[in-house]
Order: C-alpha cells, then sequence, then structure tokens
C-alpha cells in the first residue's frame, strides 16, 4: 500500500475506486465496506483508494468538548489498512479551511482535480464541505454528467459500521473486552515508551515498565489488571517476538490512589528497556482495580494473577 499526505503530489491513480471516511478502528463493519471497494476495483481493473483525514475532524470542527477517543493512531490505522489489502491510502491534513470550502469546490477542485476518480463509493449520509453543506445528491448531480460513478454504500452497512465503533468504545470503557474484539476482528492494543515509575514494584517481586502513551487521543481501556502480550517496537532482530505480562491501568489504591497509570509486569523478563516503545496487546481482563490491605495482600493477589495470565494467554497462543 502506498501513503500518501501531499494531495499535490499523487500518483496517476489507474481507474480509482474511492471512499472517503476516518475508519477509526478498521473494524469489521469497515472491512465490509472495504470488500465492495476492492470488489469494484478487481470488476474494472481498478486501484483502491482511500481518503482519510488528520487530525480527527472533530478536532477542528466538533461541537463536542471532550476530547476524540480514538480507536487506533493514524501509525495503527496505516498498519491495519495496509493488511486489509488497500492500495492507496491519501492522508489528507483536516484544516478549519479544508473545512471551510464550499462544497461544489470540494468536488471539483479536491475530488476530481486531485483524483480523476473512476466511481466514489460512498454512504448516503456523507456530508462535506462549509456547514457539512454538501451530500449525496449533489454528488450525484456530477456523477449524471459522467464525471464519475457513483455507489451508495448500503445503509445497512453504514450504521452497522456506526454502531460498532460507538459500541466498541464503550466495550472498551466497561471492560468489556470480549465485545470489544468480536467487533473489532482483533485484540485491541495501544502502544506506550516506557518512563520510570516510582520502582515500587520491584521491592514486592514484581517490577513493572511504566507506560506513557504515544498518542494521547488513544482511548485507555477500563481501569483493571490484564493479561497482556507485549512487542518491543525498537529491539532490532527481537521486535516481532511477543512476550508475556500484565498490565495494570489505574490508580493504585493500595500504593497512593492520586494518578493514573499503565504499568506492565514482563514474566522472565529483566532487560532494561527505559525510553523504548512497547505494543500492548489486551487478551483478557482478569479483575477490576481493588484496594488490599497493604504490600503483603498486594503481592499474594499478584502472584494469583500471574497465574491467571498465564493460563489466559497460554490458551489464548494455542487457539
Amino acid at each position: 500500500m502506498q501513503v500518501h499526505r501531499n494531495i499535490n503530489e499523487l500518483p496517476a491513480f489507474r481507474n480509482a475506486i474511492i471512499t472517503i471516511g476516518t475508519f477509526d478502528g478498521v473494524h469489521l463493519g469497515h472491512r465490509t465496506i472495504i470488500k465492495q471497494l476492492k470488489a469494484l476495483a478487481e470488476q474494472v481493473n481498478g486501484e483502491t483508494v482511500i481518503i482519510t483525514f488528520h487530525p480527527h475532524p472533530r478536532r477542528i470542527v466538533g461541537r463536542e468538548a471532550m476530547p476524540v477517543q480514538l480507536l487506533t493512531s493514524l501509525t495503527e490505522k496505516i498498519n491495519l489498512l495496509q493488511a486489509a489489502g488497500i492500495d492507496h491510502l491519501v492522508v489528507v491534513p483536516f484544516t478549519q479551511d479544508f473545512a471551510a470550502q464550499n462544497p461544489n469546490s470540494y468536488v471539483e477542485d479536491f475530488l476530481i482535480k486531485h483524483f480523476h476518480p473512476h466511481t466514489i463509493i460512498i454512504g448516503y449520509d456523507h456530508r462535506f464541505g462549509r456547514n457539512r453543506g454538501g451530500d449525496f445528491h449533489l454528488l450525484e448531480e456530477y456523477a449524471a454528467k459522467g464525471l464519475f460513478g457513483l455507489v451508495e454504500i448500503p445503509g445497512k452497512l453504514l450504521e452497522e459500521a456506526t454502531i460498532s465503533s460507538t459500541r466498541i468504545r464503550q466495550a472498551l470503557l466497561q471492560g468489556d473486552l470480549g465485545l470489544a474484539s468480536n467487533l473489532l476482528g482483533y485484540d485491541y492494543f495501544f502502544e506506550g515508551i516506557v518512563i520510570k515509575g516510582n520502582q515500587l514494584g520491584r521491592t514486592i517481586g514484581y517490577p513493572t515498565a511504566n507506560l506513557h502513551l504515544t498518542d494521547n487521543e488513544k482511548l485507555i481501556p477500563a481501569n483493571g489488571v490484564y493479561a497482556v502480550t507485549v512487542v518491543r517496537r525498537n529491539a532490532g532482530p527481537d521486535d516481532h517476538v511477543q512476550l508475556k505480562g500484565m498490565m495494570n491501568i489505574g490508580v493504585r489504591p493500595t500504593v497512593d490512589g492520586l494518578n493514573r497509570v499503565i504499568e506492565v509486569n514482563l514474566f522472565d523478563f529483566s532487560e532494561d528497556i527505559y525510553g523504548e516503545t512497547l505494543q500492548v496487546t489486551l487478551r483478557h481482563r482478569l479483575r477490576s482495580e481493588q484496594k488490599f490491605d497493604g504490600l503483603d495482600a498486594l503481592r499474594i493477589q499478584l502472584a494469583k494473577d500471574r497465574q491467571d495470565s498465564l493460563h489466559h494467554l497460554d490458551d489464548h497462543l494455542l487457539h
């Protein structure tokens, strides 16, 4: 897959079959749309082109005060779309100026001028341009002039994709990893840089890598203890080796209960990894975060958490 970040330097696409969207999560709902995109491209000996935006449009024109919580960072989305077999991904900088262009300019000066689409596959409720004034009907007017083909994504598919994104976020925030994985089509993951913590874990036999997420818009799941697999992203020849571990997300009420932290205990591992980037995949949620009567009680529970994690991880890796 080729990734393009400058719309003024796009190649001449061959019979471009285009769709447009944020594709956050690249979940199973999105993949149904991608399947339709690829099938049409195959029929006309064309190339699949996905246009996406960065930053997320809601950050620029959204009415909500809450920050955007994303299922995938831009890098993660690129990797997932590449795995899905897309030919071209065009990442368009989403700015106030871009959002303010008039809908006809969006079609003529953006879509037609830069992409020369053979066919656009889009949802009936797709809106674009100033005040989101452009819609499917406007695209139909251009299609009627023979400027490109237009295919409507069935409402049911769109609704399923939208519902999936919302349900995945809710599931993760409620700690329902099973539902999130079923809707995503893969286990949820994130990346973080290992930073210095208070190093309490090593004093009770469970040293942890404290993580600072590489993308502050990435959704952090519910507080609790999770069985995880971990990949070191910059470890040279070992950067694809899956390490087993357990992770706590929360405020550590037994210790101080002040700040929310993400800390991973890697099993049978003792290397210095400060400053490294870890990709953590959540395989199973073991329990909610809880307060214990001192460090001895916490140590006993951590031993149980380790055994439970190994049980779930061994079962997962077998399948």
